[in-house]
């Protein structure tokens, strides 16, 4: 039996069904072998054990970091099943909580604005406060410092001596923070018991603020006005997109492109390649035609695929993507930087699993 099992998990698939279990093969008009092959009895017949192996995912996985800005963060993520990488993307996208404007309390509008379109473009305006400070308010709670975030805006047009106008363009930096909390308690129901100047005590913390200040909200004439309160609240997007940390996330797969045959770098065929997708192809040591890295030539691919209509390129080259190889792609809103998203993003996907082991 223990023989058995050695040579079980020691045996191989064939060099085409490897490449089926691999790749996704990139045709003219479809793509082929799309399926993943999760079940641990898809190949018992052939004597491959293809059950899901720990030690082996420890031995492939890894990220690779390509790019990391304040908003946009690339890295490769290889050696895990596609569902993984599409559950990352929508934690990212509708899990992952912020703060935003929930609640919009009109004192004052005289603007062509109406008082429900200035909420929805208030309740859309990215928000640099830190949600892991705050509570999330459930809808029979009343507002208080542990659970809301106040704001003023109170802006009137003027004309200047000199004509010109003053406060004509009202913009997402006039959104001032009220740390005391609200100065309409009677009518928004929200009462501090004490203020929140102490959460943002530290030297190098910033006071609770729009992240881009240049957001035109609405623009007014001499004489108009806009007075009002907005209290943001912690949220998560699966609720609302405004709650979303991220302008998008999403992963592509690795591309790939093989030589199927040995053909000389002089041949018709070879010579039309390289002049169709430049830097994609070239000639190697040998003078035989070889493939270079896809990554850094993808505007060339659609190119390859549509020579591969024709059977003198497709019995040469092979495009394909690996399964497991996702070229990932996080831009933050800005709310929160795209490192501590990802960071977020994979505590939440640990936690569903320890939830899921529980009630297995």
């Amino acid at each position: 039996m223990g023989k058995d099992k050695e040579k079980k998990s020691k045996a191989k698939l064939p060099e085409h069904l490897q490449q089926r279990v691999d790749y996704v093969t990139c045709g003219d008009k479809l793509n082929y072998n799309v399926n993943t092959f999760t079940s641990a009895s898809t190949f018992t017949a052939m004597g491959v054990d293809n059950s899901w192996d720990f030690r082996n995912f420890q031995d492939n996985f890894k990220i690779v970091i390509n790019k990391l800005d304040k908003e946009v963060m690339e890295f490769d993520m290889i050696g895990v099943d596609p569902a993984i990488a599409n559950a990352l993307r929508r934690i990212l996208i509708a899990e992952v909580p912020t703060m935003a404007i929930e609640h919009v309390f009109i004192v004052n509008n005289t603007s062509i604005i109406q008082d429900e379109v200035m909420a929805h473009r208030l309740g859309l305006v990215p928000l640099l406060v830190p949600p892991h400070l705050f509570d999330e308010k459930v809808a029979e709670e009343a507002p208080s410092e542990k659970n809301t975030v106040v704001f003023k805006l109170d802006v009137t047009c003027k004309r200047k001596p000199d004509g010109s106008l003053e406060n004509d363009k009202v913009l997402s930096s006039q959104l001032v923070w009220l740390p005391a909390g609200s100065e309409l308690p009677e009518e928004t129901t929200c009462r501090f018991a004490s203020g929140q100047a102490h959460l943002f005590a530290e030297p190098d913390a910033q006071a609770p603020r729009a992240v881009h200040s240049d957001i035109l909200l609405a623009k007014l004439r001499p004489g108009q006005t806009i007075q009002l309160e907005a209290h943001a609240t912690k949220g998560i997007g699966k609720q609302h997109a405004k709650w979303s940390p991220v302008a998008t996330a999403w992963y592509r797969l690795q591309p790939e492109v093989h030589i199927l045959q040995k053909i000389s770098a002089d041949s018709e065929v070879a010579q039309e390649l390289m002049a169709t997708c430049p830097g994609l192809f070239a000639a190697d040591g040998e003078n035989n035609l070889r493939a270079n890295a896809a990554r850094g030539h993808e505007l060339v691919l659609e190119k390859l695929r549509r020579l591969m209509e024709q059977e003198r390129f497709s019995s040469v080259v092979a495009y394909r993507k690996r399964k497991d190889h996702f070229i990932f792609t996080i831009e933050s809103s800005g709310v929160l930087p795209p490192q501590e998203l990802l960071a977020q993003a994979l505590d939440i996907l640990q936690e569903k699993a320890r939830v899921l082991k529980e009630k297995l």
